[in-house]
């Protein structure tokens, strides 16, 4: 998929990348989300009730649009990630990566042999069978894989975890981040700023993405972002919108 690989193109080249993200499963929030120009939709299935077949649902309004999808997997989970990578997800943004070894598991799991030991399978990624050699020759290429750093740990050990070829770039989660080092929900505290800048001066050494989400995007938002370091952006979230929106809402009631 050409489009696939100029995601990830992108994301190895440090050019800037737009995102939104999922948290509800109608699809019809993802197609309105893919109408917007974003790069890619993710879906976050760590912290929320969407199902893998309400995932392959999502994965396929993207696509419909000619949108990517990288879904957040909720643990590091093999038949998760796989059932994922067969419902047509272009790759897949894991949480809470820390050490090394962990990283060689996911390789594993997401890529195809000699690289890795992903199982082949005849689904929806494979066009039901009609894609089948495109698809499974083209895939550890195309497909990109996107580590979550949140933790002591993981900023200790960035450099090893950004060394392997396979990973594409990582995305920091202040909010775990500040939790790991005692001051949760802390996030400008110097010691959760010093932590994230650590791993944007990796990423940039690595040559590898680095990403963030904006809770109320505007243009000052996304280009200090954009200045400080980072190269992809989570735009909000629809759990983001339709709180802010209830929060404006509340207000405006309660003032009438």
């Amino acid at each position: 998929m050409k489009e696939r690989r100029l995601l990830k193109d992108k994301f190895r080249s440090r050019q800037r990348v737009f995102a939104a993200w999922t948290s509800l499963a109608h699809p019809s929030i993802t197609e309105m989300f893919a109408r917007s120009g974003v790069d890619f939709v993710g879906i976050d299935i760590e912290h929320s009730t969407i199902s893998q077949e309400q995932s392959q649902r999502i994965v396929a309004a993207c696509q419909a649009n000619n949108t990517l999808c990288l879904p957040r997997i909720a643990s590091h989970n093999m038949e998760m990630i796989k059932r994922l990578l067969d419902s047509g997800a272009d790759g897949v943004i894991v949480p809470m990566v820390d050490t090394p070894d962990e990283v060689e598991r996911l390789i594993s799991w997401c890529k195809y042999p000699p690289l890795g030991k992903r199982s082949f399978g005849i689904a929806r990624g494979q066009g039901y069978g009609f894609d089948f050699e495109d698809y499974t020759r083209g895939w550890n290429g195309s497909s990109s894989l996107i580590i979550q750093i949140e933790s002591v740990q993981g900023v200790e050990n960035i450099e090893k975890l950004l060394s392997y070829e396979e990973i594409d770039g990582a995305m920091i989660g202040p909010y775990d981040l500040s939790g790991s080092m005692g001051i949760p929900g802390q996030l400008d505290h110097p010691l959760v700023v010093e932590a994230g800048q650590r791993v944007i001066d990796a990423c940039i050494r690595y040559g590898k993405a680095c990403g963030t989400q904006l809770i109320e995007p505007d243009e000052d938002g996304v280009t200090n972002a954009f200045g400080s370091g980072f190269t992809f952006v989570v735009l909000a979230s629809d759990i983001f919108i339709l709180w802010k929106w209830a929060a404006r809402m509340k207000g405006m009631i309660e003032g009438l």
